[in-house]
């Protein structure tokens, strides 16, 4: 029996377009190609993609809705002013749901979990020659670390809370594995973090896991800074 679609062949191809176009514009804000305060219109990327405004538009108002583009009505789009108030607030927010999470794993042990923490350990705790270097890479598997600490201390509203925020700075986070330095350190601060959560010491897991945010936060604020200024030249 051949099973029938719900949406029809133009729509899906319409969708596909844009969600392509959609990553290409947030790939292109990530790689600072598209600098804040620059403007355009649908006609532009229209053209530039070689497709039809109507999958333009839904990849902009989609990324307008996650705060990458502001939208003037008879003036086009602009990509969002950096505003570095607001990502310092989704970090400080980050810290709480961390310390919150790692207090948790070290107070209430459920099946599993040790074993769970045990392989993190194992990815995180390897030798220089061991690590991995390449930022993208590095970017999927910090934030898996991250979101693993939440996901295991069970309390699925403040997981999809994380979610959101990792999401929101993500523009910003992968900047942190651009220097060999900052990657080292990485290592070396998950590896303590949990050692510190499977040996249940609650307060230097917390005393950790803040350091290693807002070094992280500073850390990416510089770089920014430093990128943007050389994409501007």
């Amino acid at each position: 029996m051949q099973l029938s679609s719900s949406n029809p062949p133009g729509k899906e191809r319409r969708e596909g377009l844009a969600e392509r176009i959609y990553q290409q514009l947030k790939q292109d804000i990530f790689e600072f190609r598209l600098l804040p305060g620059d403007r355009f219109s649908e006609g532009d990327v229209a053209k530039r993609m070689d497709a039809s405004r109507t999958p333009v538009r839904q990849a902009l108002f989609r990324l307008e809705q996650e705060h990458y583009l502001e939208v003037h009505f008879r003036a086009g789009w602009q990509v969002r002013p950096f505003d570095f108030a607001y990502f310092e607030e989704l970090y400080d927010v980050r810290i709480v749901l961390e310390q919150a999470a790692v207090k948790r794993l070290c107070e209430n042990a459920a099946p599993g979990q040790e074993e769970a923490l045990r392989e993190l350990l194992d990815t995180w705790a390897v030798a220089p020659a061991q690590r991995c270097y390449e930022a993208q890479v590095l970017t999927e598997r910090d934030v898996a670390f991250h979101r693993q600490l939440l996901a295991l201390a069970g309390n699925s509203q403040m997981t999809r809370f994380h979610d959101e925020i990792g999401e929101k700075i993500h523009v910003l986070r992968r900047l942190d594995f651009t220097q060999r330095a900052r990657i080292d350190t990485t290592f070396e601060e998950h590896t303590q973090i949990l050692q510190a959560v499977l040996q249940r010491r609650a307060d230097e897991a917390q005393r950790r896991v803040k350091a290693h945010i807002e070094v992280s936060k500073a850390e990416v604020r510089k770089i920014t800074l430093h990128m943007l200024h050389c994409a501007r030249g």
